[in-house]
C-alpha cells in the first residue's frame, strides 16, 4: 500500500506517465496586466525552506512551499540544485508536505519527513527523487530527525506523555472537559499543556529501519528542542557519531515561567551518561555545533537569565579540558547561524545597522579564554539580510532577502566582493509586478543620536504628488527592522498600495549595539516613543508627504505602541491599526505565560514597589484611553496566550465607549500571528480597507 502511494507522489514516476496533481500558483491575467503587488499576489510567491548539502558539498536540496488559498492549505516539495548552478530539479511532487531532507553518508539517498501517509513520518528516496518509501520502526509521529555521520544511527524527536491529565486523575469521567494544573505555564503561545513534551530519542538505523530506540530525555517534563519554536538546530551529532549535544531548559512551573536559563547537554552513546556543558551560565545557551575534529563545541549564549533579548555571544569550549572561550567579547553585535569552516574558524551571521551580514572569527585568537578585544571580520556589506548559511568547499551557501525580494539562495565566496544568485523561484512574479524604492535615512533623535529609518516609496513614485504615509511600529520589542521579507507585515506590500512607509529602528532594537537595545527595558513609554515621533516628523517635512493623511500601525509591542501613541499623538494621525497589542499592563502581567519577559521589560508584577515598576504601570496605555480621538482597527487571534486576546477586547471596548469609529477582527484559529491562507487574505483586506477608508478620502 505504501509503495503504491510512493509511486503516485514521485516526480520520477510522474515523468513516466503516472498522474500526479501538484498545485502550482500562477498569476491571473488580470493580476499580470495590473502589475500591482497585492496580498493575493504575495500569497502566490514560492517560499524557500530548509537547505541541506550533500556530503561532497556540491549539491543542495531545499524545500519550496506554495500556498493554495482556495483550499486554505500549503504544500512543500523538495528540489535539488548543483551549488553555483541556476538549474533546479524537482525531486518530489504532490499536494503534501515533504521537508527536513538529509543525505545518506554516501550521497546516493535522501531521507525526509513527509505527511503523505497521514502523519509526519520518515521517508527515503534516491537522490534523484526516485523510489520513495516510508521508513518503519518509529511507532509515532516524527517531528524532526538527523542521521549519524555514518548513517548507522538516528536521533529523532517525538511527543511523550509525562504529566497526569484530568482524565488520569478522574478516569471514571471520560466525557468531562477539564484541564487541571498545579503550577504556572499551563499554556504557552497558542497551546495548552496536555501532559506531553517533545523528547529526544536515539535509535539504531539498519536496513532502513529504526531499532532499539531509547528516550535519552526520559521522564523530563521539559522540551527538546525548546518550546515554542522547537528548532532542530538546537540538537547536533558529533562527527564520529558517538555523542549528541542538545539544548534543554530543565525547569518546571514558576521557575520555567520566570527564567530563560537553558543549557547545552552532552549525551554519550557508549556510556549513556549526560553532562551539562554550560552549568553556571544563567541565560539562554543554544545551537551547539561540533568542530570538524570533535575536540571543540561552539554555541550561542546569553549572559542574563530573564532577558530573552540579551546579546547572543559566541562561545567555544574545549571538550577535553572544559575551558571556555568567549570569541565575540569585543564585538557589540549578536552571533547567529554558526558554521565551522575548519577546526579553528567559524562563520556566523550578525545583525549590523538593520542588515544581517556574514562574519568570521578564528578560535586561536582567544585560545586561553581571555577577552582579547575585537577579533571578528565582517565579510559582507550591503542592504540585505543573510538569514542562514551553510559552509562547504571554501564557499558559503546563503539564504538572502531584502525588503523587496523574498528569500533566495546565493553563493558567497569569502574574500570576494558580492555574491552570486542561484535560485530564482519568484522570477515569473517579479517580472510582472512593480516594486517601489527603499531609502535609507538617518534621523536625528531628541537625545542627540542618529536613528536608521527605512522609507519605502510607492511604485511609480512622483515627487510632485502628496502621498498618505504610515508609521510602522515594530514588535518584539527587541527585533530589528531589517531587510527581512515578511508574509505578514510586508512593508513593500504597504508601499505598493500607494503609501509611503516610515519604518524606524527606534530604541530597543538590535544591530546598533547593546546599549541601544537595552534602553527600552523599563522605559516603554520613554525614548523609543520619542524616536517614533522623530521619525514620522522628520519624513513628514518632505513635500511628498501629506501630513493630513498619516496613519500608524503595529503588532505585539508595536500594538502597544499604537495604543500608547493613540493617547499621545497630538493629532498627528488619522487612523490607527493595532494587532495583538498590550493595552492594560496589570491584566497583561497576570494572564501572559512567559513571565521573564514582563519581569525584564516592565519591572515585574504591579504590586512590586520600585521606581521602574511604578513608572511602567503608570504609563500603561489603558490609563490614557480617555484621550483617544482617532479611528482604530484592532486585530487579534483568540489562541494568543503570549499577549492574551482579552487585551485587544479591552482596547476595543474602550474605543467604542469613547464613541470612536472602531472595528474588532478576531480570528478563532490563530494565535499571536496569522498564518492560515484565507485568514491572511482577510487580514490584509481589512488592514488596507481601514487605511483606505480614512487615509485616501
Amino acid at each position: 500500500m505504501f509503495f503504491s502511494l510512493a509511486a503516485l507522489f514521485s516526480c520520477q514516476q510522474a515523468k513516466k506517465g503516472a498522474e500526479t496533481k501538484t498545485f502550482e500558483p500562477v498569476l491571473t491575467a488580470e493580476e499580470a496586466e495590473a502589475g500591482k503587488f497585492t496580498a493575493e499576489v504575495m500569497l502566490k510567491m514560492k517560499r524557500l525552506g530548509e537547505t541541506t548539502l550533500s556530503p561532497d558539498g556540491k549539491t543542495v536540496v531545499y524545500g519550496v512551499t506554495v500556498v493554495d488559498a482556495e483550499r486554505n492549505k500549503s504544500y512543500t516539495n523538495l528540489y535539488a540544485q548543483t551549488v553555483g548552478d541556476t538549474v533546479a530539479t524537482r525531486l518530489t511532487c504532490g499536494n503534501h508536505k515533504d521537508l527536513n531532507a538529509r543525505f545518506s553518508p554516501d550521497g546516493k539517498s535522501l531521507y525526509f519527513l513527509s505527511d503523505r501517509s497521514g502523519s509526519l513520518q520518515l521517508w527515503k528516496m534516491d537522490a534523484d527523487g526516485g523510489h520513495p518509501s516510508p521508513m518503519p520502526g518509529f511507532g509515532t509521529e516524527v517531528a524532526g530527525f538527523e542521521l549519524s555521520p555514518a548513517g548507522d544511527k538516528v536521533w529523532y524527536t517525538a511527543q511523550v506523555k509525562v504529566d497526569s491529565t484530568a482524565k488520569d486523575l478522574h478516569p471514571g469521567l471520560p466525557e468531562a472537559k477539564a484541564m487541571i494544573y498545579d503550577d504556572l505555564m499551563a499554556r504557552h503561545w497558542n497551546y495548552w499543556l496536555d501532559g506531553t513534551y517533545s523528547h529526544l530519542f536515539v535509535a539504531d538505523f539498519r536496513n532502513g529501519k529504526a531499532e532499539n530506540a531509547k528516550d535519552i530525555t526520559a521522564g523530563g517534563a521539559w522540551d527538546v528542542p525548546l518550546a515554542p519554536y522547537f528548532d532542530l538546530s538546537e540538537i547536533a551529532w558529533n562527527h564520529s557519531g558517538t555523542q549528541i549535544a542538545y539544548t534543554a531548559k530543565k525547569l518546571h512551573g514558576k521557575a520555567y515561567a520566570e527564567s530563560t536559563d537553558s543549557d547545552i547537554y552532552l549525551y554519550d552513546l557508549a556510556t549513556g551518561e549526560t553532562r551539562n556543558l554550560t552549568e553556571g551560565m544563567p541565560g539562554y545557551d543554544r545551537y551547539p555545533l561540533f568542530s570538524p575534529d570533535d575536540r571543540k563545541i561552539a554555541w550561542t549564549s546569553m549572559e542574563r537569565a530573564g532577558n530573552e533579548s540579551d546579546k547572543e555571544r559566541l562561545f567555544v569550549a574545549d571538550l577535553a579540558t572544559g575551558a571556555k572561550s568567549y570569541l565575540t567579547g569585543g564585538f557589540d553585535y549578536n552571533a547567529q547561524s554558526l558554521q565551522w569552516a575548519d577546526d579553528e574558524t567559524l562563520y556566523f551571521i550578525a545583525p549590523i545597522e538593520a542588515t544581517h551580514q556574514i562574519c568570521r572569527v578564528r578560535t586561536l585568537a582567544d585560545e586561553a579564554g581571555a577577552d582579547r578585544g575585537p577579533n571578528v571580520e565582517v565579510l559582507t556589506e550591503g542592504l540585505h539580510d543573510y538569514t542562514s548559511i551553510r559552509y562547504a568547499d571554501g564557499k558559503l551557501l546563503a539564504a538572502k532577502t531584502t525588503l523587496t525580494m523574498a528569500p533566495e539562495l546565493f553563493v558567497v565566496e569569502p574574500g570576494c566582493p558580492g555574491d552570486t544568485q542561484m535560485t530564482f523561484m519568484n522570477r515569473p512574479i517579479y517580472e510582472k509586478i512593480r516594486m517601489g524604492e527603499v531609502q535609507k535615512r538617518w534621523v536625528p533623535t531628541t537625545d542627540g543620536k542618529r536613528m536608521l529609518t527605512w522609507v519605502l516609496l510607492p511604485p511609480d513614485f512622483d515627487p510632485t504628488k502628496k502621498y498618505p504615509t504610515l508609521l510602522y511600529c515594530q514588535g518584539g520589542p527587541q527585533s530589528v527592522v531589517s531587510q527581512r521579507w515578511s508574509y505578514r507585515w510586508n512593508l513593500a506590500l504597504m508601499a505598493s498600495q500607494g503609501y509611503v512607509v516610515v519604518a524606524p529602528n527606534r530604541r530597543g532594537l538590535p544591530s546598533f549595539g547593546q546599549e541601544w537595545l537595552d534602553q527600552i527595558s523599563g522605559d516603554y513609554s520613554g525614548q523609543n516613543i520619542r524616536d517614533y515621533l522623530s521619525a514620522i516628523d522628520d519624513v513628514a517635512k518632505e513635500p511628498w508627504v501629506d501630513t493630513a493623511r498619516l496613519g500608524c500601525v503595529g503588532a505585539s509591542y508595536g500594538g502597544y505602541s499604537v495604543y500608547y501613541l493613540a493617547g499621545h499623538h497630538e493629532k498627528r494621525f488619522k487612523a490607527f491599526i493595532a494587532h495583538c497589542g498590550m493595552f492594560n499592563f496589570e491584566s497583561f502581567y497576570l494572564s501572559t505565560e512567559e513571565l521573564w519577559f514582563p519581569n525584564n521589560d516592565i519591572g515585574g508584577p504591579y504590586w512590586k514597589e520600585d521606581p521602574v515598576t511604578r513608572r511602567s504601570y503608570a504609563h500603561s496605555p489603558h490609563k490614557f484611553a480617555d484621550r483617544w480621538d482617532t479611528p482604530i482597527l484592532i486585530i487579534v487571534g483568540l489562541q494568543d496566550f503570549r499577549i492574551p486576546y482579552t487585551e485587544s477586547l479591552q482596547a476595543f471596548t474602550a474605543a467604542r465607549l469613547k464613541g470612536l469609529d472602531a472595528r474588532l477582527v478576531a480570528f478563532e484559529d490563530e494565535g499571536h500571528q496569522v498564518f492560515k491562507p484565507q485568514n491572511s487574505l482577510l487580514w490584509h483586506r481589512e488592514f488596507f480597507g481601514w487605511l483606505d477608508k480614512y487615509l485616501k478620502k
